[in-house]
């Protein structure tokens, strides 16, 4: 199987790669969707960052790729504290696939006449700790979206046949693309993305040429691309690592908090999904770009990826969802900040 594109090697595309970074330092942001045209290194670029990524440490033979024999599922009857490295995991979750093969199939006879829990699990249980991905989301069937759903809130996923249940968990980042003249998506599913961001292909002749240059060279000859830009990928490898280990530490003033819930409410954002994501985001952000606290700049910078799909429509604007969050970054920060009591 040929390797992976190389994260570093794609070209333009920044904020995707921005965006796909921040949610390999904190899984809790809450996965990516990204929209746009085809042909623009969606899934190149999710897998590139897998490969990328350090590998995981799971039990042998886990189903749920679980770190201990603690957290591996009775029904996988795994007897062994033997730990393995594996890839960390990119699971595609098919438009067509049938809801046993996403959750997995409980053995119904088996069960009955046996007495055990025969269990083959699904693509969550493979998703486990790792990445989800889905093409064209905006396509898939209503009640896949519903499981989704069920699963992003728990990170837990339950089949129950005939009064049988088993549960695992199912705790990975979602990454969804489409294309938005294709259908929309659903807004329960919308909502549980923690960031959003909107792809093109470049129109100019220089991005272009260097795009065909690049896959080129890897396609002719994938180990000498590879090698090339080995080290690229692992000073960014290295750089997530090193956010990771201090992200816990980041540092986040009540001032940044009001700015959070300032910028919710002059963007007419429901609920407060909209600023736990955004302070989740710009606190990754920070710990990447090795600071130990918040500041203004780093809401700044991820303000549109966070909130642009937390929008209220708004007929009269024709600017797009990422330009009218910039515009009100724009016209919060700089209103004067009122003293807290």
């Amino acid at each position: 199987m040929k390797q992976p594109f190389p994260f570093s090697a794609i070209v333009g595309q920044d904020e995707m790669k921005q965006a796909m970074i921040l949610t390999a330092i904190d899984p809790s942001i809450g996965g990516v969707l990204v929209f746009g045209d085809r042909g623009t290194g969606k899934s190149t670029a999710v897998r590139a960052l897998a490969a990328l990524l350090p590998p995981i440490t799971a039990i042998k033979g886990c189903p749920t790729n679980s770190e201990t024999s603690a957290d591996c599922p009775d029904w996988a009857a795994i007897d062994t504290d033997k730990t393995v490295e594996i890839p960390t995991p990119v699971v595609d979750l098919p438009l067509g696939a049938t809801e046993d093969r996403v959750v997995g199939a409980l053995d119904i006879e088996k069960a009955l006449t046996q007495g055990e829990k025969a269990f083959e699990a699904g693509l969550l249980a493979r998703a486990n700790r790792g990445y989800l991905y889905i093409d064209e989301v905006n396509l898939l069937e209503d009640h896949i979206v519903d499981l989704l759903l069920d699963v992003a809130q728990t990170g837990e996923n339950v089949v129950e046949r005939e009064g049988l249940s088993i549960r695992h968990a199912a705790r990975f980042v979602l990454v969804g693309s489409g294309n938005p003249e294709e259908g929309e998506l659903r807004p329960q599913l919308l909502d549980r993305f923690g960031l959003s961001l909107d792809v093109s292909s470049p129109n100019d002749v220089e991005t272009r040429v260097e795009v065909i240059k690049r896959r080129d060279a890897y396609e002719r000859n994938t180990t000498t691309f590879l090698e090339t830009w080995a080290v690229k990928d692992a000073e960014i490898r290295d750089e997530i690592i090193k956010a990771r280990s201090i992200l816990a530490k980041i540092k986040t003033d009540d001032a940044i908090l009001a700015d959070c819930a300032a910028l919710c409410i002059a963007l007419g954002s429901d609920g407060l999904r909209g600023e736990l994501t955004l302070l989740r985001t710009a606190r990754a952000w920070a710990a990447y770009q090795g600071r130990n606290k918040v500041i203004r700049e780093d809401l700044q910078a991820v303000a549109p990826m966070a909130l642009r799909h937390r929008l209220r429509r708004d007929p009269l604007d024709e600017a797009g969802s990422g330009a009218r969050v910039a515009r009100i970054v724009n016209q919060v920060f700089n209103t004067p900040r009122v003293a807290s009591a």
